[in-house]
């Protein structure tokens, strides 16, 4: 198929958008290689565990991949086939609990996770061994396939005749102190740590924030990057589980440090620039705080999510991204889906130009390219800027 028009279409899109000035809303899409390895119409038997521990069968399914969405999964973003292609090296969101000692889990029909392993019996092992090694555990690893990665695309390697590069690693960004707490000592044991035990949760809490900035420092340094950036995203689900008075009494001080260890901050300890920042789920109600005292100015939202009231909250110079919920678009009829969008769009419009349409949140595998066609074709309709 000849892209052309498309391709100079959502050039266009993006350009307006970033220069304050959209012609229409934009919209994009969130996915991993989980549309691939846990999808039956595309793989042949190829595990989460032999993709994780080969880099060259991860290079191979990303290439796949890329190749099949640029034909087929319509939003703003150039299709066809690229100029050149970019792999890299893909462990989920697994790499920081790695670092930190957790052993991995693989399941047949999910993602890989993290086992729990501060029990009650030894919930101070981790401040007992002290700060790890930045490249330690799945943190080296990931090095390791980038070196490789990049030794074979010295040797030339190409991928349907067109050269191939070997993008960043994961590790320099973090999904939040008290998500990875959770993910460490159990949702559940950590919560009850917040109101039993703080002094506890607060060290736990101290200890991951200290080591988040100390790998991500670490790791710039080795990529040759400023280890102080001008601007930078994180994320933290599960700050959702909590209210506002407890996000602000629990969590926000080590937000706070992070990203003031991490960010260029001015004299009142905020960010010179916008940051953005990742929440699933519904923690619409901590934003205004995160806009105010971490000066966030972009957001990719979760379900469920009244973008309504979130942009008239946020105002017009806050960036929302949101959209339809992935199971509308995994299961729903395109004109279920057309609705959806639609809805969204002119629950927006009123409030706020600075909103990106996207799934909410992070593409289903086994979902039809008929449904994100017609979402992106609502987009097109319904989202142009005609004043």
């Amino acid at each position: 198929m000849d892209f052309s028009e498309h391709n100079r279409e959502q050039a266009l899109v993006w350009d307006s958008f970033y220069r304050g000035e959209p012609v229409r809303m934009p919209m994009t899409l969130a996915y991993n290689s989980r549309m691939w390895l846990l999808d039956p119409r595309y793989n042949r038997g190829v595990t989460f565990e032999q993709y994780y521990h080969d880099p060259d069968l991860m290079m191979e399914i990303q290439l796949r991949m890329n190749d099949l969405f640029r034909q087929n999964l319509w939003y703003d973003w150039e299709m066809g086939q690229p100029e050149r292609y970019t792999v890299a090296v893909d462990f989920q969101n697994d790499l920081e609990c790695g670092q930190l000692g957790a052993q991995l889990r693989f399941s047949g029909n999910n993602v890989p996770f993290v086992q729990p392993f501060l029990h009650d019996d030894n919930k101070n092992e981790l401040f007992e061994r002290g700060l790890p090694d930045p490249f330690a555990g799945l943190a080296g690893t990931a090095f390791e396939y980038r070196e490789h990665m990049l030794e074979r695309v010295r040797k030339g390697f190409t991928w349907n005749g067109r050269p191939v590069e070997a993008g960043g690693v994961p590790g320099l960004w973090t999904d939040g102190p008290m998500t990875i707490a959770c993910m460490l000592r159990g949702t559940t044991e950590f919560c009850v740590d917040l109101y039993e035990e703080p002094e506890y949760a607060q060290q736990l809490l101290s200890f991951l924030t200290e080591n988040a900035f100390a790998r991500i420092r670490a790791f710039r340094r080795r990529l040759g990057l400023p280890l102080v950036a001008d601007t930078w995203g994180f994320a933290d689900d599960s700050i959702l589980l909590l209210s506002q008075e407890d996000y602000r009494r629990f969590v926000l001080p080590h937000h706070k440090r992070l990203v003031q260890a991490l960010v260029d901050c001015g004299e009142n300890g905020k960010p010179r620039q916008a940051i953005s920042m990742h929440l699933c789920g519904d923690a619409t109600r901590h934003f205004k705080t995160l806009r105010d005292e971490l000066n966030v100015g972009s957001f990719d939202t979760g379900f469920p999510v009244d973008h309504a009231w979130l942009a008239q909250e946020l105002g017009p110079e806050v960036c929302i991204q949101g959209g339809v919920h992935v199971d509308i678009l995994r299961n729903g009829a395109p004109e279920q889906v057309r609705s959806e969008t639609r809805r969204i769009i002119e629950a927006v419009r009123p409030y706020t130009k600075n909103f990106i349409m996207k799934e909410a949140n992070n593409l289903a595998p086994c979902t039809p390219f008929g449904n994100i066609r017609a979402m992106y074709e609502a987009v097109r309709e319904f989202g142009r800027y005609d004043d």
